[in-house]
């Protein structure tokens, strides 16, 4: 009888096309997404001579460096970024592969756009050049980020050298409280685990809270898994991830779609398969969270207080901590829902879909932003623009008082104009809180859309369940 296999076994087997006596592994791609930080890799083959292998299965869009204000190349910010963005177009015209660019309804942030055009199929193997190319695993791919000079070699050869990871399953089981979203569950397992709890490992999440969940809140956990130090994440697909897929532009159709469908639904793990490690995680327990350190794992629920790190054993990691709450501005025993925020962003490729849009319209509905707090909503893509201003989520998002932009990366980092000032804090939906993450000395808080919506409304970070009327 044949070994059990994982999801993640069935993927990485059959794209094994050598394995050498180092143990490493060259890796058949089927979708490769670049975007406007491709410069180096082009420059790489241009200086040895070589082309692109498969032009047509890697797909480009701009999103890092473009602006969100208007789709007017002029108002990208700086020189240098403009020809990032501007050698993006030239690059890929010469080497035949297809750009979504800024005036393209199809533009968005690779991870938002792959699975929207169904380019992000069950089973693939899927890179990208940014680290949160983890986000595609959501329909049941294996799919991570790689560097620049890694990047010109799948450009140049469609393939790629790794060293195959262990394997790590998450299982959430229960029903999540009202309210709690897939952002607050990604949380609450890297405050559990920790920046390094996934390292060397791909993450398979399972269990019925995942079953349960629909895959755009399925890619936002995806999305995060690097934060616990995963080099992946993945969902077995199933019967939301068909529905999500069908009919998307690149996905399969006819008797193609019907073969992809019976094909897909063998990769579920098969019962009795061993993972290198097992984490579980009560669904019922989580709340919505807010991280108030400098990594997603030092996250707490909204309603709580800052915690005391003076009682942390290890000095090594007090200071660490402690570090963090001064970068922070903030004390032990700080009430979160005291805490004012300056700022807050809704957007990202982790929480830049409709799903994110409506949650958090839901809460502005009828509700107006706090004097004094800058806000913005940047959808992941332009057609998630677009469904949202069909749907009036736009207008109730301008009529709160948020700014309405286009789709980019926006203020999950400062590369694009979209900052937040030295001193200033952030409720932020996007994926990291690192130091200078949305500016040099800026205060970044990870929150869901729900929560910083609420935030907005309250001027201080708010719990969206209990917000007064």
């Amino acid at each position: 009888m044949a070994r059990p296999l994982t999801l993640f076994e069935k993927i990485w087997v059959p794209h094994e096309v050598h394995r050498d006596e180092d143990g490493q592994s060259l890796l058949y791609v089927d979708r490769h997404f670049i975007h406007d930080g491709s410069r180096t890799a082009y420059k790489q083959l241009a200086d040895r001579g070589l082309g692109v292998r498969r032009p047509d299965l890697t797909f480009a869009s701009p999103d890092h460096y473009v602006p969100t204000t208007s789709r007017d190349f002029a108002d990208v910010d700086g020189e240098d970024r403009k020809d990032m963005v501007s050698s993006l177009t030239r690059n890929t015209a010469a080497s035949g592969v297809t750009e979504y660019g800024l005036t393209d309804d199809r533009h968005g942030i690779v991870h938002v756009m792959g699975p929207e055009q169904g380019l992000s199929l069950p089973g693939m193997l899927i890179l990208c050049g940014d680290s949160h190319t983890s986000t595609h695993g959501a329909v049941g791919a294996l799919a991570f980020g790689i560097g620049a000079s890694e990047v010109a070699h799948v450009l140049a050869t469609q393939a790629l050298w790794q060293r195959k990871p262990k394997t790590m399953r998450v299982m959430i089981e229960g029903e999540l409280a009202e309210g709690v979203s897939g952002k607050d569950v990604v949380l609450a397992l890297v405050a559990q685990i920790g920046v390094n709890g996934a390292t060397g490992h791909v993450i398979e999440y399972a269990g019925s809270t995942m079953e349960a969940l629909s895959v755009e809140g399925r890619l936002t956990i995806c999305n995060m898994s690097i934060e616990a130090g995963a080099r992946a994440g993945m969902v077995a697909p199933d019967e939301a991830t068909f529905a999500y897929l069908k009919d998307r532009p690149h996905a399969p159709k006819g008797e193609e779609w019907d073969a992809a469908v019976a094909r897909w639904r063998g990769l579920a793990t098969d019962p009795g398969a061993i993972f290198d490690r097992e984490v579980f995680l009560d669904a019922a327990a989580i709340e919505p969270m807010v991280t108030w350190g400098n990594r997603p794992s030092e996250a707490v629920p909204v309603t709580a207080a800052v915690p005391d790190v003076a009682s942390v054993e290890d000095p090594a990691q007090r200071r660490v901590l402690q570090a963090a709450l001064d970068y922070m501005g903030l004390k032990a025993g700080m009430r979160l829902t005291d805490v004012p925020v300056d700022y807050v962003f809704i957007g990202s490729c982790t929480n830049g879909r409709i799903e994110d849009f409506r949650a958090a319209a839901s809460v502005l509905l009828g509700r107006h932003v706090a004097p004094g707090v800058k806000a913005i909503a940047v959808p992941g893509s332009g057609l998630v623009r677009l469904q949202a201003e069909a749907e009036g989520l736009d207008r109730i998002f301008i009529e709160a008082g948020f700014e309405w932009r286009y789709s980019g990366c926006s203020m999950c980092l400062a590369v694009n104009g979209d900052t937040v000032p030295a001193g200033k804090r952030s409720a932020s939906t996007s994926n990291r809180n690192f130091v200078g993450r949305q500016g040099p000395e800026a205060r970044t808080h990870l929150v869901s859309p729900a929560t910083a919506a609420a935030t907005a409304i309250a001027g201080r970070f708010a719990d969206h369940r209990t917000l007064g009327g």
